[in-house]
């Protein structure tokens, strides 16, 4: 099998050449026959840009068809994809520049980037509309169809890590690591070359380009592109698809929508959900409108996919994310990482080959995270049942004791979450004088349907004392990454003076 998953990708379209492989506005944009010469013409741009095996080119700007010839050919040259988010500020990309060495930063004319001459980094523009000083080089060039042989160990990509909670770390991901889990996600979600693929993810992130792309390239899945995430927009692009991505957020707001229903959702076979815990209460009311039951799974940037729900709509459990995926190992470990059993909480460890190499140039948080037992420490926690089925529990900086009992926030928000009127919920600590750490929670609501005293009354009828939350706050919105998790540092930093001064 090719280690360079672009040829992965590529042998696997032959028999398909004539089959629409991007779909753009509608409009397709080129078929897998066609998609080597596109990418071709980027790699010929990339190499007269100075772009050689091993380099790092970082990427920042919006999803766009030139935004996947631009990946496949840095990979096809054996150099180094760093995908960067758009609204970083300048100050943000400054420092992921200087953290990953770059040959070359591609960016949108919009975006914000270091002043020239502030680095040693050469530039190019490729902007949304897929216009740009690379596409017009690209254009003028003819294609350099070669694709460089890699080692199943050799870096593909350099993902950095939200950040939350310190400076962003690059998990560095290998041919192999992408191979060997998009092979896994083909099998455990059926996917073939009779799929079209909604995609509406942004590409600087991994659910976006090593999931949602992936699975059409190497399914020869046609891929619908959509710039962002707009729902009327999705609602129109379902009747034409067979599968759709999203994170938890796209999905409310679907339902937001009474345009959104079964006839919207009759051709498509499976629904899927990531990047943030998917509510029982959505997946409840999207199951009553639809008939179909999103399956939810789990994944990291580290790992791309470790689990996933089964495949069979009765198989799927709302609030859980299913089973390891085919040759990853799972286990749920004490704070001396002694194996826990059934029911119990703990941290979630994971090993496979889908697991990163590593953190780029920090070797000191590679060894606090990676074992020399092949095992990752996650930072979640969670718990198997009988069957070996998880759930997650949440986050480990997330866990909060009060009083000396340890309090796990998803535990609460699932109970909240059951209020009616209430869209989304966080549960979160703060610094309390008395039991160290107080329970808090916030909820955005419909405020037409929400009533607090429902809440008040299910709290104090289900949850013991050290569980409820000192305080309820109802939001407008909640801050957000870009793939929609909610900051629950800008909570806790926002509240933490609410007991104490």
């Amino acid at each position: 099998m090719p280690e360079n998953i672009v040829e992965l990708f590529f042998s696997r379209q032959q028999a398909h050449a004539d089959k629409p492989a991007l779909v753009w506005n509608d409009e397709v944009v080129c078929t897998f026959g066609e998609l080597p010469s596109h990418v071709g013409r980027y790699r010929a741009a990339l190499a007269q840009l100075g772009v050689a095996r091993g380099d790092r080119v970082m990427i920042k700007t919006e999803s766009s068809p030139a935004f996947v010839f631009t990946y496949l050919a840095v990979l096809a040259a054996g150099a180094i994809f760093v995908p960067t988010n758009a609204a970083y500020t300048a100050a943000e990309a400054a420092l992921l520049i200087e953290d990953a060495d770059p040959v070359l930063l591609i960016h949108s004319e919009k975006t914000a980037v270091p002043p020239i001459g502030s680095d040693l980094v050469a530039r190019a523009t490729l902007n949304p509309d897929g216009g740009g000083s690379l596409t017009e080089l690209a254009g003028t060039l003819n294609p350099d169809l070669g694709i460089e042989e890699m080692a199943t160990d050799d870096l593909a990509a350099i993902l950095f890590t939200s950040g939350t909670t310190g400076r962003p770390k690059g998990a560095m991901l290998t041919h192999g690591n992408l191979g060997s889990n998009v092979s896994a996600l083909h099998q455990a979600w059926h996917f073939s070359s009779e799929d079209v693929i909604l995609h509406s993810l942004p590409l600087f992130h991994a659910h976006g380009l090593f999931v949602a792309l992936h699975l059409g390239l190497y399914s020869a899945a046609t891929l619908r592109m959509l710039a962002r995430f707009d729902a009327a927009k999705v609602i129109a692009g379902l009747s034409h698809a067979s599968v759709f991505m999203g994170v938890p957020t796209f999905y409310s707001r679907l339902l937001e929508n009474p345009g959104f229903g079964r006839d919207a959702c009759s051709g498509i076979r499976l629904f899927i959900s990531g990047s943030a815990p998917l509510l029982p209460s959505v997946f409840g009311a999207f199951e009553e409108r639809t008939g179909h039951r999103i399956l939810e799974r789990y994944g990291m940037t580290e790992t791309v996919m470790i689990t996933s729900n089964p495949y069979e709509q009765a198989g799927r459990i709302a609030g859980t994310v299913g089973y390891p995926l085919p040759g990853v190992n799972v286990r749920i470990v004490s704070a001396d990482r002694a194996e826990l059993p059934v029911g119990e909480i703990g941290e979630i460890e994971m090993a496979g080959p889908n697991l990163c190499a590593g953190y780029w140039r920090r070797v000191s948080a590679t060894a606090e995270s990676f074992y020399p037992d092949g095992f990752f420490r996650t930072g979640d926690t969670g718990f198997k049942d009988d069957s070996g089925r998880i759930t997650i529990a949440g986050r480990s900086k997330d866990l909060i004791i009060s009083g000396g009992y340890n309090v796990y926030p998803a535990e609460i928000e699932m109970l909240l979450a059951q209020v009616d009127g209430v869209q989304d919920v966080a549960v979160f600590g703060v610094p309390h004088p008395d039991f160290g750490e107080a329970v808090m929670a916030a909820v955005t609501t419909d405020r037409d349907k929400f009533d607090p005293q429902v809440m008040q009354t299910l709290i104090s009828d289900k949850l013991a004392k050290f569980k409820q939350p000192k305080a309820v706050h109802v939001l407008d919105e909640f801050p957000r990454n870009a793939m929609g998790k909610i900051l629950k540092n800008e909570l806790r930093e926002a509240y933490r003076n609410s007991f104490v001064q």
